[in-house]
């Protein structure tokens, strides 16, 4: 199933409850252009590859079409975003719930940016609709533990898998570039770097681009009071909307997170962001083929940490580390409370 953009803006003019619904899943890809895309674009601006504004802009580019040609071809991140909970039965109750859990979710993001902490919006949003499914349900008869074990695969795969290609790649990349002049090989991965942003920029688009469309579609058909739909089709206008307003969150608030994950973690050269680079987009290229959503943070932040620690442990500063683990830990529980809490306020407002 699916809808069509001349059909999507009748519906917005006559349902106020879908005008609501769409407003905070913008504002939540917007949160997410702030905290998650200034990650693939990090290590390019920290190495002085591009400047803040063009890289900026090549993200927009690329997280279009990574949104556009990896839902073309695999859409199954967006399948399991989808049918992770169980927002059916009530609908006016479901699409209350799904408000309070982007609601929920903008304010922890919000928080995370603020203080320059590259949070988890895959994982923020995962904690708040289940905190809001649990509410709805007054149970965990709302989650769907066969696709909610995607996402403890994931965590491990993005942190464990990001941290050890990060190490092996720039440990091939030194084997294979030691006997060239550091001045001549310079230039090729001030080239090779930019290449490498892009890569996660498309990458990026990929796997969160699928996440929030899979919630706007959920959004879509909750308004329209089509609470049992199992399957559907992502309209390009979605792809490009939600592309174009990612971007817009990147070009606002996205040095905080550049600065802390490009230049505060790790101090890094040429041909290691490059390396960090290849293996965080090789890593979301696994994740997107087999359908398991993962946080393109994790994914970048440990293989910068890989990186660093190749070349000696004590050239990863752990203070930042420490900061954004904590982040990380306290998402699900932490998002998830506030999910379940405002849905709870919510229902009882509405």
């Amino acid at each position: 199933m699916s809808i069509s953009l001349g059909e999507f803006v009748s519906s917005l003019i006559q349902n106020p409850a879908l005008a609501i619904t769409v407003l905070l899943t913008l504002g939540v890809i917007m949160v997410n252009g702030w905290t998650d895309a200034p990650n693939a674009i990090a290590t390019c601006v920290s190495t002085r590859s591009m400047r803040p504004r063009a890289a900026i802009f090549m993200a927009a580019v690329f997280n279009f079409l990574g949104v556009l040609v990896m839902t073309m071809l695999n859409a199954t991140v967006a399948e399991t975003i989808y049918n992770m909970v169980d927002f059916g039965g009530d609908t006016h109750q479901a699409l209350v719930a799904l408000c309070a859990a982007l609601f929920a979710i903008v304010t922890w993001a919000t928080a995370a940016w603020w203080f320059g902490i590259p949070t988890s919006e895959s994982h923020a949003l995962i904690a708040g609709i289940s905190g809001a499914a649990i509410a709805l349900h007054g149970g965990f008869e709302g989650i769907n533990g066969n696709e909610w074990i995607k996402v403890l695969y994931g965590l491990v795969l993005s942190t464990l898998l990001g941290f050890a290609m990060g190490f092996a790649t720039v440990r091939l990349t030194e084997f294979f570039c030691r006997n060239l002049n550091r001045n001549k090989t310079t230039p090729f991965f001030r080239y090779a770097q930019i290449g490498g942003g892009a890569a996660m920029a498309f990458m990026h688009g990929a796997q969160d681009g699928q996440k929030f469309m899979g919630v706007f579609m959920l959004g879509i058909f909750l308004a329209q009071g089509q609470g049992e739909v199992t399957t559907f089709q992502i309209p390009i206008w979605l792809m490009i909307l939600c592309s174009a307003v990612m971007a817009l969150g990147t070009s606002i608030g996205g040095y905080r997170i550049i600065k802390a994950v490009g230049m505060d973690m790790v101090k890094l050269e040429k041909y290691q962001g490059f390396s960090a680079d290849l293996a965080g987009a090789g890593c979301l290229l696994i994740s997107s083929l087999t359908g398991i959503p993962v946080s393109t943070t994790h994914t970048k932040t440990t293989a910068i940490m890989g990186v660093g620690a190749a070349k000696r442990l004590s050239s990863v500063n752990w203070g930042v580390v420490k900061e954004m683990i904590l982040t990380w830990v306290l998402t699900f529980p932490g998002c998830g409370l506030i999910g379940y809490l405002m849905a709870m306020l919510f229902m009882k407002l509405f």
